[in-house]
């Protein structure tokens, strides 16, 4: 994989989950999860610049997230510390995917930077190590870095790589901000959905547990996915919202639905990908 490199940018994917059973919870807290992973070709892109003196700079923060805490230099300072290496990098991040609708827009950032950075520095980690070092940045980081679409369980760890067909997805993206943590919290959430085996599960069967909630704490999200099942009865938040989505076999089935979205409403068509756009960097 030698055509990336410093210059290049880097993508990092949006995700959708096709479906989002809530199979239990751990003493810890933890919720134990079913879902699978579909990488689509919206994106965030990344560039990044060596540094000789170690720093790990955010050329472009996102407002309101101090740079210690922002994901992308949190990964890098991970790989760092993980591998001894001496060298350094500004990152560069065009933040296209929204923050809080379960597009894990945050995560992917996380991962690209892991990858990348890997590849950049050659300090010469597996996919596998990546991965296990990915899950104390958070639940979705591995899924990216794993970079297969896949069937995912336990908190988000355990992956068995599905073949899905190919699809295009109408993804409307409600004005609302949804907290992982709201929706995990409520009381009313569902956490005893039955549990399936990976090889068992069929492409358009499931639905996402964390919907309801979602749509009874913010009326934006029932709208549009009130919206969007009246063209496609299969549409269905992905995560823990906002966003939602309907998949259509073709694009032009999916671009006609979009054209008939309500001047009040946002959404865009993106293509599901066969795997992610880094899945071989090494």
């Amino acid at each position: 994989m030698s055509d990336w490199n410093w210059d290049s940018a880097w993508p990092a994917p949006a995700k959708l989950n096709l479906f989002l059973h809530v199979v239990g919870r751990r003493a810890d807290g933890y919720h134990l999860l079913q879902t699978v992973f579909r990488f689509i070709d919206r994106a965030d892109t990344l560039r990044f610049a060596p540094r000789t003196d170690a720093r790990i700079v955010l050329a472009t923060p996102i407002p309101g997230v101090p740079a210690d805490t922002d994901l992308t230099v949190r990964a890098a300072r991970l790989l760092q510390q993980a591998t001894g290496c001496r060298q350094g990098a500004t990152i560069q991040l065009d933040k296209q995917l929204p923050m809080g609708g379960g597009l894990g827009g945050g995560s992917s950032d996380a991962a690209t930077v892991l990858l990348a950075l890997n590849h950049l520095w050659q300090t010469g980690l597996s996919h596998g190590q990546l991965e296990k070092m990915a899950i104390s940045l958070g639940a979705d980081v591995p899924v990216f870095v794993h970079g297969r679409n896949t069937f995912a369980e336990g908190v988000g760890e355990a992956f068995t790589d599905v073949e899905l067909p190919a699809e295009s997805y109408l993804v409307l993206h409600p004005p609302a901000h949804v907290p992982t943590a709201a929706i995990f919290g409520a009381p009313e959430l569902k956490r005893d959905t039955a549990p399936m085996h990976p090889a068992d599960w069929r492409h358009g069967e499931g639905h996402n547990d964390l919907e309801t909630v979602a749509c009874a704490k913010f009326p934006a999200v029932a709208e549009h996915l009130a919206w969007l099942k009246s063209r496609s009865p299969h549409a269905m938040m992905t995560g823990s919202g906002a966003c939602v989505f309907a998949g259509f076999p073709r694009r032009s089935e999916a671009e006609a639905a979009l054209a008939t979205l309500p001047p009040d409403m946002a959404g865009w068509v993106a293509d599901g990908l066969p795997e992610h756009q880094l899945a071989k960097i090494r």
